[in-house]
């Protein structure tokens, strides 16, 4: 029998510190056997203890390489020359990348076949070889990097009394069947490597910038900052309901914080760009990488349609009360704009999707006639519009819900109006 090395045949003469490094390349690329007892050169020189040597085999695939590759080899002794070699078998592994257990998902832990060698995986490799054996979506694959920490994550949840123990980590997908962390507990721990930029510039376009800010850590810190950040260049106009003073703010907090949930959650974490947010002096712009999910229109998500790119993290958000159910944050979004005469506008693309919030105050707003009651003005609204809810009438007399709800109330006793629908869907028309 002659032996010669080949992609898919290592030599040993012993069994030696790279020997784990052999058996990972071939579970990783397509298998192969490696001969104990043959040197380089094809001729044998046999193995003197093999049972010794089988058992040291065993607890090396065992114990120094993660995940569980025991499956996918077999060990047996055979006999060439009146010597006694040992043939390792390992088969491609299904559950790639297999990896040195003391190194991790690593380039110094990860190994393929290239011709007769043995090299270190790249980075761009490793990925691609979780998507493949995975087979699933980005924030639940495992994670390259399996050194986190949450420090921001576990005061989130603490202060939604939510525990974030190991078992818990495991039920809310952090953690996988394996004990690996996944995607999603690389984005909520202080390693997350995508940021937030924020940019706001002076007038309408880009040609000059009054500040610049990047938010950077765990997602549910990124969002905590970027809305703080966002919420001090939301600039108020003041009107007056008598003497009392009612601030109207350049864009509805609802609208911000949904167009920022939006973009954290449905942007797809595949691609390493940023998410950008532009506030210019007529408009709010988010820019999240990632189109619509395959199969849905843009009429769909403003019905209501819903399929969330990364469930694990939309169904973390939803446990920490971030957001209230899925398919609604568009709708919130028209939803704030009522009575504006102006709404925010959605343009997908194969590769991004940008909501675009209008400047309410740069605007020209329908205002009320100062020569008529404001139950009369809302009758006047009612018979132009067809219908009102709550929020327009707020906006159109430039009130809070108090006095809204006060001539509401009346207009209603005295029969003149109807209310119908309930909660968000609430209407008023002309009885």
């Amino acid at each position: 029998m002659k032996y010669e090395e080949s992609p898919k045949l290592e030599l040993k003469e012993q069994i030696n510190a790279e020997f784990k490094k052999e058996i990972i390349a071939f579970a990783n690329t397509d298998g192969g056997e490696i001969f104990v007892g043959v040197a380089r050169d094809g001729s044998i020189t046999g193995i003197e203890n093999p049972e010794a040597e089988m058992e040291k085999i065993g607890n090396m695939i065992r114990d120094g390489i993660k995940p569980d590759l025991t499956a996918y080899t077999s060990i047996e002794c055979i006999e060439d020359c009146g010597k006694t070699l040992i043939c390792v078998s390992v088969s491609r592994g299904l559950k790639r990348p297999y990896h040195l257990t003391d190194k991790g998902l690593k380039p110094t832990g990860v190994f393929v076949r290239h011709g007769v060698s043995s090299v270190p995986a790249t980075d761009e490799v490793i990925r691609q070889m979780l998507k493949e054996s995975d087979g699933m979506a980005f924030d639940k694959m495992r994670s390259v990097n399996q050194e986190l920490t949450f420090e921001y994550a576990k005061n989130t949840f603490q202060v939604s009394h939510i525990a974030f123990d190991k078992s818990q980590q495991k039920t809310l997908g952090l953690i996988d069947m394996d004990g690996y962390y996944t995607n999603a507990a690389l984005l909520l721990s202080d390693q997350c490597g995508h940021i937030i930029r924020c940019a706001v510039y002076e007038g309408t376009g880009k040609s000059s910038f009054k500040t610049r800010k990047e938010f950077s850590g765990s997602l549910l810190k990124q969002l905590d900052d970027t809305f703080s950040f966002l919420s001090l260049n939301n600039n108020l106009r003041a009107t007056f309901d008598g003497l009392r003073r009612i601030d109207y703010s350049d864009y509805p907090e609802e609208a911000m914080r949904e167009a920022l949930l939006n973009a954290v959650v449905h942007r797809d974490y595949d691609y390493s760009g940023s998410i950008i947010i532009n506030i210019y002096k007529d408009r709010m712009e988010f820019i999240s990488l990632g189109g619509l999910v395959k199969g849905l229109t843009l009429a769909d998500i403003k019905g209501g349609v819903s399929q969330p790119r990364n469930m694990v993290i939309a169904n973390i958000f939803y446990r920490l009360e971030l957001i209230e159910s899925y398919g609604t944050g568009i709708q919130k979004m028209i939803e704030s704009y009522a009575g504006c005469g102006i709404e925010p506008k959605f343009a997908p693309a194969p590769a991004s999707f940008v909501v675009s919030l209008p400047n309410r105050n740069t605007v020209e707003i329908a205002s009320p006639d100062p020569g008529l009651s404001r139950e009369e003005n809302i009758l006047q609204m009612i018979a132009e519009n067809g219908s009102v809810t709550r929020k327009e009438v707020e906006a159109f007399l430039g009130c809070s819900s108090f006095p809204a709800n006060k001539a509401l109330t009346r207009l209603l006793k005295e029969g003149k109006i109807l209310k119908i629908g309930s909660a968000r869907a609430t209407k008023y028309i002309i009885k």
